[in-house]
């Protein structure tokens, strides 16, 4: 199975490149890039003003408003600094980068940015990580975060555990057995791994842990929960457990893309293989006329 990054890699190579060219002393060209990312982010990469000596790098997040109620705006204070300027107008928010003083760990400082929206999501898991170790009661009360337009994520701190439940919508039948069978792997790997958290998957309706709430039900709707314990959570661990954790819905269908385009593929070599063989066991025409070596012509009766 393959992990997706939890950088932008286009983010991460754009800014490198430009940083590389102006230790170097190479023209600075004018940028204006717009970037997708999953779960609806967009990434804008520009030059304020015009200055072209300087790089801004904005983002957006339509669930930004909600992860701010767990200290996002604290979280990327902590980890960007004075880079953090002044909001781009439809963005969340803006990093700013001086081409002429740029620090000596360009790479570094290249990843960092591209981490924005990872490290957006991580106020949430790092809240509710906290409320576990310091066994905080606020920890009870279900941090609800609309991720996606139809899809949403809770997460809930108890005495001894953290569970994190995502919703997610299939589009087709086939999505589901495979989303399906994708889970079941999920669960005989714990038992391979003790260390590995419990994983649950329901269909149709949603667990216990979301009983009164307003989660949604249907056929293609499923419900994936982690259920974190102090091991997975620990401050030296949780940012790997984040890292995994917040990319896991985007993983999943991934993978089940990937799964029902590695069996198309297959169908279509076996269908081309069942035409050959269709085609050398097709029966001659008997009406075709034939020459001998002399060059006379025949038919056979």
């Amino acid at each position: 199975m393959i992990l997706l990054e939890i950088k932008n890699k286009i983010v991460e190579e754009t800014l490198l490149q430009r940083f590389e060219s102006a230790a170097n002393g190479g023209k600075a060209d004018a940028i204006d890039i717009k970037v997708g990312d999953f779960d609806g982010v967009l990434y804008h990469i520009s030059n304020p003003n015009g200055d072209r000596t300087k790089i801004t790098v904005s983002a957006s997040l339509k669930f930004f408003p909600e992860l701010q109620k767990y200290g996002a705006d604290e979280l990327l204070k902590r980890e960007y600094g004075d880079l953090i300027v002044e909001t781009e107008q439809e963005y969340d928010v803006t990093l700013q980068f001086d081409c002429q003083n740029l620090p000596a760990n360009k790479e570094e400082l290249a990843a960092k940015a591209a981490l924005l929206k990872r490290n957006c999501f991580a106020s949430v898991f790092e809240r509710y990580f906290q409320y576990l170790e310091n066994e905080d009661t606020s920890g009870r009360e279900r941090a609800v975060i609309h991720y996606r337009e139809d899809e949403t994520m809770y997460v809930h701190a108890k005495k001894d555990r953290v569970t994190v439940v995502f919703s997610t919508r299939f589009k087709d039948d086939d999505d589901i057995i495979i989303g399906k069978v994708f889970m079941q792997e999920f669960k005989e790997g714990r038992r391979a791994s003790r260390n590995a958290p419990q994983v649950l998957f329901s269909h149709r309706d949603p667990p216990l842990e979301l009983e009164g709430t307003d989660a949604s039900t249907g056929d293609n709707i499923g419900y994936i929960t982690f259920v974190l314990e102090p091991r997975h959570t620990s401050e030296s661990v949780r940012d790997n457990t984040i890292n995994l954790i917040h990319t896991f819905r985007d993983y999943l269908h991934y993978h089940i893309k990937c799964s029902k385009a590695h069996i198309h593929s297959r169908m279509r070599a076996r269908t081309t293989d069942f035409l050959k063989i269709l085609n050398r066991a097709r029966p001659e025409d008997q009406s075709k006329e034939k020459k001998t070596m002399s060059g006379k012509t025949f038919a056979r009766s």
